[in-house]
């Protein structure tokens, strides 16, 4: 098996540690992050479980880190992913892990973001000999197959100069997430067709790396059993369809599972042997930080309204210090993510190799 650095992998890094997803059947959580808290969470969650992990943020998830007091929208979103990816580049080789750096769903509307950050990519990969990203997502699954492939090769052609890959979506996820997406869409739209696969490999395969979200009836969100029909035979179909035409080996594309939350888990299990090597959990992981947050603010009522007791004189600096409830929804996180690791495999799979300055467990 290969052994990677730990820290942030990009480039034959980042498709060394996708074979090795793919080969083994296994995928990485990825999880979107919205601060040190849960960004730390997710590695603290990746070490103990001997995995590899994904981080991500959408462009909203970037400006909440930059700070809701900053004056610029824009650039709240570029600078604050930028200023995430710092942190994780700083914090995750002491994890001892390995970590895809991304940015998630980015509409036709949010290409200057995009491009933007590229921007930052570029001029770290001068200074450093590596993009500050591994992978940018650009979602134009709303614009018509053709547009979107077109844009989707515009982008991936300024990518590949810096060794970075694309992740590109066909076909819809329902729901909504950060503002992109509806929850008004045909139903036939929710499933991919092999044929605009086909297309889209066509298109960008000798460009530069590109992973494909293929929508198999995936929704953003959890709802109750038996609105959301998983049909991962869609992704077994799509693989089939590039090996006979193109003659490729088995299960060429690389493959995203969006809208993981709520999922069942053979549907799950089924997706892995399809060349799944992702999985998006954002919804679960919100709840879980919120529970947990919840569940001691409910617990320690007083604290969280008077700073002494009125009854008692007792004081409550240590049960409203924000240190204690905001590790409780990092532990809630975690608990969250350790379901998620043995759900897809990837438990005590990681490919990093241990150094002097691995975080101590």
């Amino acid at each position: 098996m290969s052994q990677l650095k730990p820290g942030v992998v990009t480039g034959d890094d980042y498709r060394t540690l996708l074979k090795a997803c793919k080969a083994g059947k296994y995928a990485l959580p990825a999880v979107n992050v919205i601060g040190t808290n849960t960004v730390n969470a997710v590695l603290e969650a990746a070490a103990a479980n001997k995995s590899d992990v994904i981080i991500q943020c959408s462009n909203s998830g970037a400006a909440f880190y930059a700070g809701k007091g900053f004056a610029d929208g824009f650039q709240a979103k570029v600078m604050g992913a930028v200023s995430l990816a710092q942190h994780v580049h700083m914090m995750a080789e002491h994890y001892g892990i390995c970590v895809v750096l991304h940015t998630d769903h980015a509409n036709k509307k949010l290409i200057p973001w995009v491009n933007a950050m590229m921007d930052h990519n570029e001029a770290h990969y001068k200074q450093h000999g590596r993009p500050l990203f591994s992978s940018h997502m650009l979602d134009l699954s709303e614009e018509t197959l053709e547009e979107n492939l077109a844009e989707s090769k515009k982008m991936l052609e300024r990518m590949a100069k810096i060794d970075m890959s694309l992740e590109i979506e066909l076909g819809v996820t329902g729901g909504e997430e950060d503002g992109v997406g509806s929850d008004d869409i045909d139903n036939d739209k929710l499933y991919t067709q092999p044929e605009d696969v086909l297309q889209a490999y066509d298109t960008l395969h000798t460009i530069g790396h590109f992973s494909v979200a293929a929508s198999f009836g995936n929704v953003h969100g959890v709802y109750k059993p038996g609105n959301v029909q998983l049909r991962p035979e869609i992704l077994k179909n799509s693989q089939a369809l590039i090996q006979s035409a193109r003659g490729t080996g088995g299960n060429p594309l690389d493959l995203v599972f969006h809208g993981g939350s709520g999922s069942e888990k053979d549907k799950i299990a089924a997706s892995l042997n399809y060349g799944i090597f992702k999985m998006n959990i954002d919804t679960d992981t919100q709840f879980a930080f919120s529970e947990g947050v919840g569940k001691y603010v409910f617990e320690h009522e007083k604290a969280f309204k008077y700073q002494i007791d009125p009854e008692t004189d007792e004081p409550y600096k240590k049960q409203y210090d924000p240190r204690v409830w905001l590790r409780k929804g990092e532990e809630a996180i975690i608990e969250r993510l350790n379901e998620a690791f043995d759900d897809l495999r990837s438990k005590g799979k990681s490919l990093a190799v241990a150094t002097a300055n691995q975080h101590a467990a």
